[in-house]
This record gives C-alpha cells, structure tokens and sequence, in this order.
C-alpha cells in the first residue's frame, strides 16, 4: 500500500536547532477523546488532559507540532510523535484539544496512563479540509514531516530529556 503524501509540502521543518520556544514540556493524563482517531482515521491519537492543555494554549498557537512523547513510567520508551492543538476545524469542534499521535503500535488502549510529551517545533497551521481524504493525506505527510525533522542530532538529543528518565 502507498502512503499518499502532500507532494506540496517539505518533509523537513524548522532550524537545525530548536529555538525559543522549543523545546516545550508538558506532562498529563490520557483521557478519552471524540473516538475519531483509530476508527474513522485511521490514526490512533492519546488526548492530553485539560491541565496539560492549559500548559500547551499559554505556550503555543492551534496548529500541528512534532516532539517526543513517553507513555506510562519514567524511563519507559520514548517514541517520536505528532501533535494537533486546536480545534480540528474538519471537524468542527466545540472544545479545545491535544490529540497526540504516537509513532509507535501498542497493543491496547492506554486511557488513565501518565503522558509525558516534549514538543521540539511547529509543522503547520491548522486547517479546514475539502474531504476526509485530504484531511488524511496531510496527517500522513505530517507523520512523515516530524520522522524526518526529529532525525537531526538536536532534536533526536531531545529524546534524552530528563522528563523522560527523571535524572
């Protein structure tokens, strides 16, 4: 199967290293979202908690952003992610939301787990789509956006941080 991605957009964004306000940390709860991500997307997202979100509207506008995030215990694995913050305007959406996509396949759902995210830079603005289609093909190019900006050294050194190993 062929990912279909925005031939439009570049696959890497942002300086080569991150500046002000990155990088942005954040930790919350996962809780449950509008049930859009896996079933209709396609693309299984962890939605942050409201006081985690208060943290991400004081430092950063609505739009897509790319970082790292860590599921469950300090020390557990960290995996690259992406991030809508907005209001998913396809969607037309009457509350606030951090929907984080987590580049990683986990084997069961996570709701009341601790999440720890490190935002390392800003993809896009938010936007409206003609179809469901669309909607996809720019999450899909945005997947491939932060794999590809987060494998430059100062982004991957993020994946250090000690938010993620308490050290």
């Amino acid at each position: 199967m062929t990912i279909q991605l925005n031939p439009n957009r570049k696959l890497v964004v942002g300086p080569e290293i991150p500046t002000k306000p990155y990088p942005i940390s954040v930790s919350g709860t996962v809780v449950k979202g509008f049930g859009r991500g896996s079933k209709e997307l396609g693309i299984p997202t962890a939605n942050m908690s409201d006081e985690a979100l208060e943290v991400m509207f004081k430092e950063c506008d609505t739009g897509v952003y790319y970082g790292w995030a860590q599921i469950g215990k300090i020390g557990s694995a960290v995996y690259p992610m992406v991030m809508s913050l907005g209001w998913n305007p396809y969607y037309k959406n009457e509350k606030k939301s951090a929907e984080v996509h987590i580049l990683h396949e986990f084997p069961s759902d996570f709701y009341g787990e601790n999440i720890r995210i490190i935002v390392t830079g800003y993809i896009r603005p938010e936007m409206n789509y003609p179809s469901l289609d669309a909607l996809i093909c720019d999450i899909k190019t945005d997947i491939e956006v932060a794999k590809q900006s987060l494998k430059r050294k100062h982004y991957e050194a993020i994946r250090n941080d000690s938010l993620f190993y308490g050290n």
